[in-house]
């Protein structure tokens, strides 16, 4: 299994040498040169695996420079009883009128990025082992990233983070989880500006090909192929848990920031699972539904994006959304390339013409969700259920709802817990969320963090003086 740019530039690749690399050489996105596929008769014989047996069949598809015995090893020691909570790693929660959750934020950080950074934290070690070096993880979070990130990887031997977030922009706990580690190898970044100018930093640094190489560096955000493959896993997971035999259609809902979440559903379809929908749900900040319902891309700038009471989806230029192009362009590397040149020159680019094939050929969907829908939302799930959910997820299931169809289970991806957003559960239903025991006293923590301007050459520097290099 080699890989390719989504921009055609980059000479084909083993997957240890991408989860390394992070952005292709051509500013372009890893992809398989050709996506497996799975058969009815292989999902079946899937049913009875763990959640860690079935990471470690899933990710082989994709992963063919690591033995199968040593993939197994590292699935396990990602998918613990100990780091999240239960054996089923990730249970299915109904809720009502064929709506459940799917749950993936039982993790370390209690958000759904504890699913892939489990197992980057464990493949980085491994790999950066064997070949005896160093690497230095350059992110950019609007919230869950970072410290999903930080806690898979804190005290991993090789391995130093380097994490933005946009100053001010995360809920108090989300910036208590990361800036209250000490570890010698995190370091934290407060940004002053919104997290696309994060995200853009990150992306020039990483495009400087000589700074890359010299510092060694590597990404964990949703740019690296290894987690958009990690989360395509709980796709395959969540069919077999609604489902009793072959063929049968489930659709998913997916709150929607960087489309990293939603796009490894994308290759799950894609890959045979019978998907019969894929709901984007975006926030106020709605530039992924706009396409989806015009097919016009437009990014809006920084001073054009809203700071919402959903804040890890405050994203106005998502990162993965290359990688979904492609595929609709025809796998066309070149004319990938042509259109994000066209979105520098014009700040946009026009697909209308492609508008039809995005539900009937590829399943999607979108609609928003703004900050008095995700407060009755919240409200009417927890007074209908019991169950209390955090705004993302409040998100998911409001744009959800006007998509469920007659024996067709439709899937919400609970993207965090309630507690990360104490302030709007206490707005929605009058009560702050509850936190888990072993965090209650996080906010009184001492706390480790650079604040500093948005500024390219300011991380430039921080990097040069505290990177870890052998």
């Amino acid at each position: 299994m080699k890989y390719r740019s989504t921009r055609g530039g980059m000479t084909p690749q083993p997957f240890s040498d991408i989860l390394l690399e992070g952005l292709a050489p051509d500013g372009g996105l890893a992809l398989p040169e050709q996506l497996p596929q799975v058969s009815a008769q292989t999902l079946e014989s899937w049913r009875s695996l763990s959640y860690s047996e079935l990471a470690a069949q899933v990710l082989g598809l994709f992963i063919d420079d690591i033995p199968p015995a040593d993939l197994a090893r590292l699935t396990a020691a990602a998918y613990t009883v100990e780091n999240f909570g239960s054996v089923d790693i990730v249970p299915v929660k109904p809720l009502d009128h064929g709506v459940s959750l799917l749950g993936l934020s039982q993790g370390p950080t209690l958000a759904f990025k504890d699913m892939a950074m489990q197992f980057l934290g464990q493949v980085f070690e491994y790999v950066l082992e064997k070949r005896g070096t160093s690497l230095n993880i350059l992110g950019a979070t609007s919230g869950d990233t970072g410290s999903a990130a930080e806690y898979a990887l804190r005290g991993k031997k090789g391995v130093a983070v380097f994490m933005l977030s946009p100053h001010g922009r995360m809920s108090d706990f989300q910036r208590a989880q990361m800036y209250s580690l000490q570890d010698e190898n995190i370091h934290n970044l407060a940004v002053k500006g919104v997290f696309d100018e994060c995200q853009d930093i990150v992306k020039a640094l990483s495009s400087d090909l000589d700074f890359k190489a010299q510092y060694r560096l590597g990404a964990v955000n949703s740019i690296n192929w290894a987690r958009i493959a990690a989360q395509v896993v709980y796709y395959f997971w969540g069919w077999l848990r609604v489902t009793t035999g072959p063929d049968q259609p489930v659709s998913f809902a997916v709150p929607s920031g960087n489309f990293g979440n939603i796009l490894s559903g994308h290759l799950a379809r894609q890959m045979g699972l019978p998907i019969r929908r894929l709901v984007l749900a975006t926030n106020e900040n709605n530039v992924l539904e706009e396409f989806f319902r015009t097919g016009v891309y437009r990014p809006r700038s920084a001073a054009q994006t809203h700071a919402t009471s959903s804040p890890s989806m405050d994203i106005s230029r998502a990162s993965n959304f290359e990688r979904f192009v492609f595929d609709l362009v025809g796998q066309d590397g070149a004319r990938v390339a042509a259109l994000w040149k066209e979105l520098g020159e014009k700040g946009y680019f026009d697909l209308s013409n492609l508008k039809p094939e995005f539900e009937s050929r590829y399943g999607f969907a979108s609609g928003v969700s703004t900050h008095a829908d995700r407060l009755a939302t919240i409200k009417a799930v927890h007074e209908g259920t019991g169950v209390l959910i955090d705004p993302h997820t409040a998100d998911g299931v409001k744009v959800a709802r006007a998509f469920v169809e007659p024996g067709v289970p439709m899937l919400v991806l609970e993207t965090a817990l309630p507690a990360k957003f104490s302030e709007t559960i206490q707005e929605a239903i009058g009560q702050p969320a509850p936190a888990p025991e072993h965090l209650r006293d996080l906010g009184s923590l001492p706390q480790k963090v650079e604040v500093m301007d948005c500024s390219l050459e300011a991380v430039r520097r921080y990097i040069q003086d505290h990177a870890k290099i052998y």
